[in-house]
């Protein structure tokens, strides 16, 4: 039933997404919501290394952690917020990414800032995700 699953489409008259995202994700009624803080490339340790695909490394592990304590895979998560400090390696960050969704991508908005949370932080990630 239509009404049952998460959609995720790419109107007509809308441009192609110019990255691994769709342009719309639909939730159906009744559908449990689930909002992350934003996660950061902090090891288990709280190390956060100087490099920024470690730190993205580290978020994407960090994100799986999330997800899976809450039951939670990539076909429930609806949007993802990215925040970078510094120019993001978008062949690094889409391979994690491919690790993550698969072809099955979320909507997604990417913002580059001056700073975040600590001045060592490069890169922050948001989820919203929703289970039927």
């Amino acid at each position: 039933m239509e009404n049952s699953k998460i959609i995720r489409k790419n109107p007509a008259g809308v441009h192609s997404p110019v990255g691994n995202y769709t342009h719309l994700t639909k939730i159906p009624r009744n559908s449990e919501l689930y909002v992350t803080s934003g996660q950061i490339g902090a090891d288990q340790h709280g190390n956060i290394p100087d490099k920024m695909n470690e730190q993205i490394r580290n978020t994407f592990r960090n994100i799986q952690t999330v997800l899976h304590a809450e039951e939670l895979s990539s076909e429930h998560i609806i949007k993802v917020n990215i925040w970078a400090t510094e120019k993001i390696d978008w062949d690094f960050l889409y391979e994690k990414w491919a690790e993550l969704f698969g072809l099955d991508y979320p909507a997604m908005t990417v913002g580059y800032i001056s700073e975040l949370g600590l001045p060592e932080i490069k890169i922050e990630i948001e989820l919203w995700a929703a289970k039927v």
